[in-house]
């Protein structure tokens, strides 16, 4: 019986309003068999009646039926509220997420914009200023290379003339100091010698006044005379003291000229290595800078990805509850529909002149 009146209130709808007074009429009555809702009453009332059962449990059954009603719409109102917490829960969280997924955004773009390809191009600037430095230190190494072996073949050129010009010398004077007896191939010899000297040193000033004297002694006349023999001498010894003292500094000057050349070839190498370990720095720094932008790169596309599915969440959980919201407030509607409808039967039910009424017309 429940079950029946459960089914036809949640298929039928009372059309008919119906007014009763302290006692229903009977025009009024009639009037209950244009509503489907209430001549399904008024039939089954009689067919209660006629078995010989009673309205009262009939009454009892559509009052349980408006009991368990309302209970199911409090318990949908209670699952809806419940709903709604959890919605914005996930709202507010889903919300939060996209936050922080545009701030990592953010945070990530600006850093690849202000931090490291800033760092990357001066990275680049350090390394190109290396690459000409070291040309550079290249380019003055060979300099010095090229100047050093100049310096030292002119050291070596010197003295092979300064040795030749003291070989010149000491074979003058092994000539005259064997003059007893001057002869005239002595004299050409000492003339020959002469001209060999004064031809690698006519450009040195601090030899030409004492060749000047020697080319002025050395004639044949003189050649013949003693004193002017020790006076050839004498000028020649002069000009071998200075000869060896020129060979001695020439030899002091090249060694003083290497280490000048080492050192400076040291510090050169040393800030080559300098220069080097530059470069091995700042490609390393770069290769991590490299890496470090490949790698926020990669955050920041995962981090825009995060966000978009978070949205697309948003989103869905937004239509759902819109969607959830919707069907909540029509079933709603249709409970408090179905507990007005089972309300009004009741109503009808608890009506002492109904019972009469039903009575009568059945015969009863």
């Amino acid at each position: 019986m429940k079950s029946s009146l459960i089914a036809c209130l949640l298929l039928s709808v009372l059309s008919v309003e119906i007014t009763m007074n302290d006692a229903i009429t009977t025009q009024a009555l009639e009037k209950l068999k244009e509503s489907s809702w209430a001549s399904f009453i008024v039939e089954f009332a009689q067919v209660e009646l006629s078995t010989g059962g009673a309205l009262s449990e009939l009454v009892e059954t559509i009052n349980q039926l408006i009991d368990q009603l309302q209970e199911e719409l409090q318990d949908i109102h209670d699952t809806y509220s419940r709903r709604t917490d959890e919605h914005n829960r996930d709202v507010t969280r889903l919300e939060q997420e996209i936050q922080d997924a545009a701030k990592d955004i953010f945070t990530g773009q600006d850093f690849i914009d202000n931090v490291l390809i800033p760092q990357k191009e001066r990275f680049q600037q350090s390394l190109a200023q290396l690459k000409i430095n070291i040309e550079e230190n290249r380019r003055i190494l060979d300099g010095e290379h090229l100047n050093r072996k100049r310096q030292h073949e002119q050291f070596l050129s010197n003295i092979a003339e300064l040795n030749e010009a003291i070989g010149a010398v000491d074979e003058s004077l092994g000539l005259l100091s064997q003059i007893s007896n001057p002869q005239l191939i002595q004299f050409k010899r000492v003339q020959t010698n002469l001209g060999r000297i004064q031809t690698s040193f006519q450009n040195r000033s601090s030899f030409a006044p004492i060749i000047k004297a020697l080319l002025e002694l050395a004639t044949e006349q003189n050649f013949t005379d003693q004193g002017s023999v020790q006076q050839l001498v004498k000028i020649f010894n002069e000009l071998r003291v200075q000869f060896v003292d020129s060979l001695n500094q020439e030899t002091a000057d090249e060694s003083q000229a290497e280490t000048k050349y080492a050192d400076r070839v040291a510090q050169l190498e040393k800030e080559f290595a300098e220069f080097q370990r530059s470069v091995l720095l700042k490609n390393s720094e770069l290769a991590a800078n490299e890496q470090k932008f490949g790698e926020t790169i990669v955050y920041v596309g995962q981090r825009k990805d995060d966000k978009e599915t978070l949205e697309a969440q948003l989103q869905a959980e937004n239509d759902n509850y819109a969607a959830e919201t919707d069907l909540y407030t029509r079933t709603v509607t249709e409970y408090n529909k179905e507990i007005e409808i089972s309300k009004q039967a009741y109503g009808l039910l608890t009506q002492p002149s109904f019972e009469s009424y039903v009575r009568s017309t059945v015969g009863i």
